[in-house]
C-alpha cells in the first residue's frame, strides 16, 4: 500500500470504511444469521438463491448482499433503482452472461430500492433469474407484498431485517472508535453518557450512528465527545418515519388501535412518535376525526366535537402549539366510552343498498308540492310526528315496504348509547303495540 492510500481512505465516509468484510463483523439480524439459521448456512456453504431484503435503512441490506457474493466467490453487480434504467439493466445482464460463459462464474445482481422499478422493469429480470444468468438480491424499505410483482416475489425468498438493538449499535460505535485500520483508531474518547445518547439518536440505524459519530469527532474538543455535543449534532435528525410507506401505516395503525383499546398512554406515545418523525399533524387530525366516529360514535358524541376542535386549532395555530390539542383529543378518545355500532350500521346499510334493487320511496313519505302529485296520493296518510303523543307516530313505517322493520343500528350498553338503546327499545315496543292494535281492531291492547 502506498503512503497516500490511507490519506485517500480517510475521505471515504466512516460508515463505508467500517462496512463489515466477514460475517463475524456483521451486527444484528441474529434471527437470520445465528448459528443454525437457514440463511447463515446458505451463505457459509455458498448456496445461492434469489432473495429480497426488506427492512429499514442502516440494517445491513447492501452489506449482507456483498458478503453473500464474497462467500460464494460470485461476481457482484449493483444497481440503484433510483438511478438505473433499461440501458443499465441490459449492461448488467450482459456482464453476467459474460461471467457465466467465459469464467463459469455466478453473478449476484444487487438492486437497491428495488420497489422503485415499475412492473415492466421488474418483469425484465424474470427470464434471467429463471435461466440462472443472475441471482437477484433486491433491497427495499417498503413492504414487498405491496410494491413487488407477484411473479418476481414467487421467485425470491423474502428476508425481513430488523432495526439494530442498542447493544448492536454500541458494538458498531466501539469498533469504529478502536479500529486503527479503517476506523478512528482511538483518536477520540467518548463518555458513557455521550455513548448512550449516540445510541439513542441512531434509532437502530448503524449508518446513522457512524455518520453522527464522524460529525461529533470533527467538533470534539481535546478528543473528547460528551453528551452535549452528541445532542447538538443529532438535533436535526428525526426518527424513522416514511410518509406513505410501511412505517407510516404501521404507526397510524398502532395509534388507532391504542385509542380503540382505551390505552391513553400508548396512544400518546404513537402520536408523539409520528410527530417526531415528521408526520403532517393535519393528517393525524383527520384520522382522529375518523376514530371519533368509528370507535366511539354515540357512546360519547362529544368525542367528534373535540376531534374537530383539535383539527381547527391545529389549522389556526400550526406547530408546535396546535399539537397539544391533538394530544388532548387523542387522550380523550382513548378514555371515552367505546362503540362501533354506528360504523357497523353504516357498513351494513351500504352493503345492503349495493346488493338490493332501488326500492321506491313509499307514497306516504313522498313530497307533494303539486296538485298532480297529491292526486297520485303522494304524501297521503303521512302522520306528522309532532302531532302525535310524545312526538312519535307509533306504528309508522319509514322504510321501503320490502324492508319494513329492518334494523342496522344496534347501540351498545356503554356511555350514552345505553340511554339510546333504552329509548329505542321503548319506541320499538310502541311500534309493536300499534301494529297489534291495527290488526286486532278496536279495543285491542
Amino acid at each position: 500500500m502506498t503512503e497516500t492510500a490511507p490519506v485517500r481512505d480517510r475521505y471515504r465516509p466512516l460508515a463505508d470504511r467500517m462496512r463489515p468484510r466477514v460475517l463475524a463483523e456483521f451486527a444484528g439480524q441474529r434471527h437470520l444469521l445465528a448459528e443454525g439459521k437457514a440463511l447463515r448456512a446458505a451463505i457459509v456453504q455458498g448456496h445461492l438463491h434469489s432473495m429480497v431484503f426488506w427492512g429499514p435503512p442502516g440494517t445491513g441490506k447492501t452489506t449482507l448482499a456483498k458478503l453473500i457474493a464474497a462467500h460464494a466467490d460470485a461476481h457482484f453487480e449493483s444497481l440503484s433503482a433510483v438511478l438505473a434504467g433499461v440501458k443499465e439493466i441490459r449492461a448488467a445482464i450482459a456482464r453476467a452472461e459474460t461471467e457465466r460463459v467465459e469464467r463459469s462464474r455466478d453473478t449476484i445482481l444487487f438492486v437497491d430500492e428495488v420497489h422503485r422499478f415499475n412492473k415492466s422493469q421488474q418483469d425484465a429480470f424474470l427470464p434471467y433469474v429463471e435461466d440462472g444468468t443472475i441471482v437477484l438480491i433486491g433491497a427495499t424499505t417498503e413492504n414487498p407484498s405491496f410494491e413487488l410483482n407477484n411473479a418476481l416475489l414467487s421467485r425470491c425468498r423474502v428476508y425481513t431485517l430488523k432495526p439494530l438493538t442498542d447493544a448492536d449499535i454500541e458494538a458498531v460505535i466501539r469498533r469504529a472508535l478502536t479500529d486503527a485500520e479503517r476506523g478512528l483508531g482511538s483518536a477520540c474518547t467518548i463518555a458513557d453518557a455521550a455513548l448512550a445518547a449516540l445510541v439513542a439518536s441512531s434509532d437502530g440505524d448503524a449508518r446513522r450512528a457512524l455518520n453522527l459519530l464522524e460529525i461529533a469527532v470533527d467538533f470534539a474538543r481535546d478528543g473528547e465527545i460528551d453528551a452535549a455535543l452528541v445532542r447538538e449534532v443529532a438535533a436535526a435528525g428525526t426518527r424513522r418515519f416514511d410518509k406513505g410507506g410501511e412505517y407510516f401505516y404501521d404507526q397510524i395503525s398502532a395509534l388507532h388501535k391504542a385509542v380503540r383499546g382505551s390505552s391513553p398512554d400508548a396512544a400518546l406515545y404513537w402520536l408523539v412518535r409520528m410527530l417526531d418523525g415528521g408526520c403532517d399533524p393535519l393528517y393525524i387530525a383527520r384520522r382522529v376525526v375518523r376514530m371519533a366516529s368509528e370507535d366511539i360514535g354515540n357512546a360519547d358524541p362529544r368525542a367528534l366535537r373535540i376531534a374537530l376542535d383539535a383539527w381547527d386549532v391545529q389549522e389556526r395555530l400550526g406547530s408546535p402549539e396546535g399539537e397539544l390539542t391533538l394530544a388532548q383529543a387523542v387522550i380523550y378518545m382513548a378514555v371515552a366510552a367505546k362503540s362501533n355500532a354506528v360504523y357497523t350500521a353504516y357498513t351494513q346499510a351500504r352493503r345492503e343498498v349495493a346488493a338490493q334493487p332501488s326500492h321506491d320511496v313509499p307514497l306516504h313519505l313522498r313530497n307533494a308540492p303539486t296538485r298532480l302529485m297529491k292526486e297520485l296520493d303522494y304524501g297521503a296518510d303521512y302522520r306528522y310526528a309532532h302531532d302525535e303523543t310524545d312526538a312519535f307516530a307509533a306504528g309508522e313505517n319509514y322504510f321501503p315496504e320490502a324492508l319494513r322493520d329492518r334494523q342496522y343500528y344496534f347501540p351498545g350498553e356503554r356511555g350514552m348509547e345505553r340511554q339510546i338503546s333504552e329509548k329505542l327499545r321503548h319506541l320499538r315496543e310502541l311500534n309493536a303495540r300499534a301494529t297489534r292494535q291495527r290488526y286486532a281492531g278496536p279495543g285491542a291492547s
